[in-house]
């Protein structure tokens, strides 16, 4: 069983925080993202009491209310938090800062600072003008109507949502840009589990003033921490049963089992399960993995292994994300003897014998679990850096191990 899904986890801190009373997670991710978020929440007075042993957070939560001000909040290099964060703080008495590291300051915000305006949530740059640190003043959201694009990020989408309910009127998004969808859809979900209605439709958020019920709330397993065993399935020839993830999940990420079936693997997912048995040969595939794009780097590691090539389309956003993703899977897949063919949006990956390397991670978790799956099957692989997994699945090496 993998951890709980960062995703899920960090949705239902910052929703559980705004609800009404004690809320329990139970099956949450422990892990640098949601440690930062815990932090946060912390120090904006919310009680959080989180147990890794018995598996379970609770969050004390304060009916939307935030009494601290002149709180200068770190988030380190996690984009969920950065992005969830100011529209919540929004609603406290303020003034906050939310800033990270170096990397996150190069991170695009303009968008959900633009939207958060729009919206009467009173935001500034503290540095850069699009860019992190942020100030948000506080005070409140006036509500109304936002465009807001997820070309860049769908979790200013997300961000802007989850805080919506506790605005003096309604809101509506109009969102902008990719297929936001798969990721919003998870948050949308989380609000209903917690009492709150979103009216979804064709890119288009309405949210009416509630109030967040708090409840006991389980996390299902991370579906993109997933996708790194079932690639192992696909690469080994081998077999691999991921419990607790099925067919209702709302995570997009589930739909990397359905590239695998597509590349000759034989895959079965029910109510609550997701298996995958590999085939003698994988085959190449053409996929947007626009929705889905947390396992785009798993895709690119096992696809030299392929018969044919694979191609990966809709992904610039990539370029945005813990490091320049697109161009770092061209970098380490030609450090280890591949052929890419890249263009700002896709990458193209050639089949072929895989030479020895020590693949960099750039600090980027998905890099390091990625690539090790290629080193199940590619003698002298090595990964540099592998401790950066701690940021979303701290025991990733030792169940990868146990597997063996």
């Amino acid at each position: 069983r993998v951890p709980g899904s960062k995703s899920v986890t960090n949705r239902a801190l910052i929703v559980a925080a705004l609800a009404d009373g004690p809320t329990r997670i139970t099956n949450p991710l422990f892990a640098d993202d949601s440690y930062w978020l815990m932090d946060a929440l912390v120090r904006l007075g919310i009680e959080v009491r989180a147990d890794s042993g018995r598996a379970e957070i609770n969050v004390f939560g304060q009916s939307g209310v935030i009494d601290a001000s002149d709180v200068d909040l770190f988030v380190g290099n996690a984009g969920t938090v950065a992005r969830f964060l100011p529209p919540a703080l929004a609603l406290g008495k303020g003034p906050y800062t939310v800033d990270g590291v170096p990397r996150m300051r190069e991170r695009p915000v303009a968008d959900l600072v633009d939207a958060m305006v729009q919206l009467g949530a009173p935001v500034e740059y503290a540095g850069e003008h699009g860019k992190f640190p942020l100030r948000v003043v506080g005070g409140g959201i006036q509500g109304g109507e936002a465009r807001v694009s997820g070309s860049k990020s769908s979790q200013f989408i997300s961000g802007l949502l989850m805080a919506s309910p506790y605005a003096a009127r309604h809101v509506t998004l109009l969102a902008e840009g990719r297929k936001v969808w798969p990721y919003v859809g998870i948050t949308v979900d989380v609000m209903r589990a917690f009492g709150v209605e979103v009216d979804a439709s064709n890119g288009r958020f309405s949210v009416e003033p509630a109030l967040y019920k708090a409840r006991d709330y389980e996390v299902e397993p991370d579906a993109s921490g997933a996708s790194y065993f079932m690639a192992a399935a696909a690469v080994t020839g081998g077999r691999v049963r991921i419990a607790g993830l099925g067919s209702a999940s709302p995570q997009g990420d589930l739909r990397f089992a359905e590239v695998l079936r597509d590349m000759g693997c034989r895959v079965e997912i029910s109510s609550d399960s997701v298996e995958v048995e590999g085939p003698d040969r994988l085959r190449g595939v053409e996929v947007d993995m626009n929705a889905f794009s947390d396992t785009m780097i798993t895709l690119s590691a096992i696809a030299p292994f392929a018969t044919s090539p694979t191609t990966i389309k809709n992904i610039a956003h990539t370029r945005l994300q813990e490091t320049d993703r697109l161009s770092a899977v061209a970098t380490e897949l030609a450090r280890l003897g591949i052929e890419t063919q890249s263009t700002p949006s896709s990458i193209r990956i050639i089949p072929g014998r895989i030479r020895p390397g020590v693949v960099r991670t750039y600090g980027d978790h998905r890099m390091a679990m990625a690539f090790a799956i290629t080193g199940l099957v590619a003698p002298g692989v090595g990964i540099r850096d592998p401790g950066c997994v701690t940021k979303t699945f701290p025991g990733y090496f030792g169940l990868l191990e146990s597997l063996r």
